[in-house]
């Protein structure tokens, strides 16, 4: 494995470990109904803060996850992106996702394609990962637009029902995207 590294920047943002000052802002948008739309529901501050301390796990057992994002002299903490090993059985299962969660505030200013970019960037350079994929419901056309401009490309084919969503639930069937290291 390669050497873990603290943070990432771009033209605009810093993605760095996170900070216990991050939990307070992280607990208020994971309570926004609009940011947690496409989630099965908004998080209360306890659900918030473990989503937290499993983000700095992942990091500190794989030597990379879901980064805080700031953006420099303007917001101290705006959400996270990054990638994280995917925990349950699909099809396409062992992987690696790239992911986001930005505050309302910090939508439509191309952060969320930023930063993942930068993430991605740094699985297929440092950590030499061959492939990333990402997934969300259907009607969340906000996400599939970044996934998009990323370059991922969606095989209809290879959608699924999530397995940690009952049967019946408005948000379990999830479209696949995937994109392949260029190396």
């Amino acid at each position: 494995m390669s050497t873990q590294i603290d943070s990432l920047r771009t033209e605009r943002l810093i993605l760095r470990t996170w900070r216990d000052a991050d939990l307070e802002p992280f607990s208020s948008l994971n309570a926004d109904p609009a940011v947690m739309e496409f989630m099965p529901h908004p998080l209360a501050r306890r659900e918030s803060d473990d989503f937290a301390a499993r983000c700095r796990a992942h990091f500190a057992e794989h030597g990379f996850g879901r980064w805080a994002v700031e953006i420099p002299g303007v917001a101290p903490f705006i959400g996270f992106v990054g990638l994280s090993k995917v925990f349950f059985d699909a099809p396409f299962t062992p992987c690696i996702e790239v992911a986001w969660r930005l505050g309302r505030d910090y939508w439509g200013k191309g952060y969320a394609t930023e930063a993942a970019r930068a993430s991605l960037q740094d699985g297929f350079g440092r950590l030499g990962l061959e492939e990333v994929c990402s997934f969300t419901v259907p009607a969340n056309s906000r996400s599939r637009a970044v996934m998009e401009r990323l370059g991922m490309t969606r095989n209809p084919d290879e959608d699924f029902d999530h397995p940690l969503l009952a049967p019946g639930h408005p948000l379990r069937r999830h479209v696949l995207y995937r994109i392949r290291s260029s190396a």
